[in-house]
């Protein structure tokens, strides 16, 4: 694949996850505002931490075998072995079944104890009981959206992200404004079912399995596989959502329900504004990446690549979320919900380092690296939730978005460093420059915001106009995109040109 070409694949996955995250985006922001509106900062911030409890259980039990599944079918795709996709195939549905199922009884029977050690309620079982559905659905949606990303089905994906949002927002909705309060676990409930029925109705209309049996041998190998790497990625990603969970509990307890509230807003805008450049890399450039980890000329190639085009698409939503966050975390919430722009702006600083690690921590997950992996979330999560531990009481809520920022300072360098023992990578000239300019425009535009809003807002909108047209026409030289974009693109060169700021 050319240069060219391999730019046309990551934006043309880009703009297809990334419009589908948009809508998602959209769809989800009307969802929680109805959920503010309607519950206030306390409803929305139970409804993180039930959230987060799901998360939690779902992620034990799915025991990795989602992103091992992925990993497995994009390596047989890549090596057109159709006989090793079917047994990947066989060995994730039948592996999801038994785990979803002891999943969902294993919460159910462990009610009690959740209830009084996240709750503090032990009146609350009951309704930490029936997340075990959730819990159930959430793993077997989860190994659905595998198999899709495996065989980069990736227009399927993003119509199952689009279609699983719209009905989760009806069914939540209707929830809350027919119930109120007591809807509550009907709308945590409507997610994971949302999902899991989307994306069952696109994996059901993929070819089957051939039709001789796989046999037993091989898919007992699939899943000897599958649990070997799983575990390590799964207590990787439990260490991550137990530390969500550990600082959501210490914000409850420390400062009450209103500021966990608080930290919910501006954790949620933090995680959703991103989601059309972070989906992308798992939608369709981890397949890549593990279809090329042998060849570490290419994959290294790969990975700056990937690196550049989220630098520049991400640069501008960064920029704009940093100039009008206090008026968008009161369009989106309320006005009640102010003092998340405290917390918001440290976890925005941080999402550029986010953006830049992110590429290179899939070059472990593509290599097989299952106890490097763990390690590394395990770093990052111990410096997220032991900050705030010690500085939430000095530094209020505030101390969240701190410690967010200083978990992606040591995380970004340990990736950067493990990437270059397995592969040899650096990063291009190009690539670390993008960094440098949106790192000083983000640091600019935040310490403008916190001496004033107006004066943050004005800055900010400046650095992502400039920073949006020079990605525009960067993105469009290097892909050669035609089209719409292209007409957009040669329209802005001539405006530019004839104002003397452009050559060539």
């Amino acid at each position: 694949m050319t240069e060219k070409s391999s730019h046309r694949q990551i934006l043309r996955s880009s703009f297809i996850i990334g419009g589908a995250s948009v809508i998602n985006i959209l769809i989800g922001l009307l969802r929680i505002k109805v959920v503010a509106l309607l519950l206030g900062p306390a409803g929305v911030g139970l409804i993180g931490l039930l959230h987060n409890l799901m998360a939690t259980a779902s992620t034990i039990g799915a025991l990795g075998i989602g992103t091992v599944g992925t990993r497995q079918i994009a390596e047989a795709a890549g090596r057109c072995d159709q006989a090793g996709i079917d047994t990947a195939r066989r060995a994730l549905f039948w592996g999801t079944l038994c785990l979803a199922a002891l999943s969902g009884l294993l919460l159910w029977a462990l009610r009690h104890v959740l209830a009084e050690m996240v709750l503090a309620d032990p009146s609350q079982a009951s309704l930490v009981g029936w997340l075990a559905l959730g819990v159930a659905l959430t793993i077997a949606s989860g190994s659905q959206a595998a198999l899709l990303i495996g065989m980069r089905m990736i227009g399927d994906v993003a119509r199952v992200q689009v279609y699983s949002a719209i009905l989760f927002t009806v069914l939540g909705i209707g929830a809350i404004w027919w119930l109120g309060e007591v809807g509550l676990l009907l709308f945590i409930l409507a997610g994971p079912f949302a999902g899991f029925l989307i994306s069952h109705l696109y994996v059901a209309r993929l070819p089957p399995v051939s039709t001789p049996p796989v046999p037993l041998a091989a898919l007992i190998g699939q899943w000897q596989t599958m649990a070997r790497l799983g575990t390590a990625f799964m207590v990787a990603s439990l260490v991550g959502v137990l530390g969500q969970l550990a600082v959501r509990t210490l914000v409850q307890r420390e400062l009450g329900v209103e500021s966990l509230g608080y930290f919910q807003a501006a954790w949620m805008l933090s995680m959703a504004y991103l989601g059309f450049v972070l989906g992308a890399m798992g939608t369709d450039y981890y397949p890549r990446l593990t279809a090329a980890i042998n060849d570490h000329a290419t994959a290294n190639r790969l990975v700056n690549e990937q690196t550049e085009v989220a630098l520049l698409l991400a640069g501008p939503v960064l920029l704009s979320m940093l100039a009008l966050m206090p008026w968008v975390i009161q369009l989106l919430y309320t006005a009640d919900f102010a003092p998340a722009t405290s917390i918001l702006r440290w976890q925005l600083l941080g999402d550029v380092l986010k953006i830049a690690s992110w590429p290179l921590g899939f070059i472990i997950l593509a290599t097989g690296a299952g106890r490097t992996y763990m390690f590394t979330e395990s770093v990052a999560m111990a410096v997220f939730a032991g900050t705030t531990w010690l500085a939430l009481p000095r530094l209020g809520i505030q101390a969240t978005g701190i410690s967010f920022l200083l978990m992606y300072i040591v995380y970004l360098p340990l990736v950067y460093w493990l990437a270059k023992r397995r592969t040899g990578f650096c990063w291009s000239r190009g690539v670390l420059l993008d960094m440098a300019l949106l790192a000083v425009a983000c640091v600019t535009v935040t310490a403008c915001g916190f001496w004033n809003d107006w004066l943050g807002a004005a800055v900010g909108l400046f650095a992502a106009c400039s920073f949006g047209v020079a990605a525009l026409l960067r993105l469009a030289r290097m892909a050669e995109v035609g089209g719409p974009l292209g007409r957009l693109v040669f329209s802005t060169r001539r405006f530019i040109s004839k104002l003397g700021a452009f050559h060539g």
